[in-house]
């Protein structure tokens, strides 16, 4: 294992229900119910039979499951087909599969240029 500690998961199982605040350095995953605030450096899944009730920040997102809150994404979010989204979305990528279900706003931006216009025409 890397002396960072890179890899680590944390994991809310199915049947728990968690209310508060989580700030974690690793990955979680989240197969049961929270409720409240969620941040991570790294990744968060929504298994299929999880629910998040929260505000969301993550360096990746991958949704099977049910998400109602804001998420802050800072690359990539992947919504699978069993996932249901209810809330507004900022990350670099969107990847919505095929049966999946999203209602929000979504901002897009690459990198570091949240608000700059690209003036290469490109």
């Amino acid at each position: 294992m890397e002396k960072n500690g890179k890899g680590l998961l944390n994991i809310i199982g199915s049947g728990s229900v968690f209310e508060g605040t989580i700030n974690v350095p690793h990955s979680i995953r989240i197969d049961g119910l929270f409720k409240g605030k969620l941040q991570t450096a790294e990744s968060v899944t929504v298994g299929d039979k999880g629910v998040v009730e929260a505000e969301i920040k993550a360096q990746n997102a991958f949704i099977f499951g049910k998400v109602v809150g804001n998420m802050y994404v800072e690359d990539r979010v992947e919504m699978h087909t069993s996932a249901v989204v209810i809330g507004d979305l900022h990350a670099k990528e969107l990847v919505i599969k095929e049966g999946a279900i999203y209602h929000g706003s979504c901002s897009m931006q690459r990198g570091k240029e949240s608000a700059a216009v690209d003036k290469s025409g490109a």
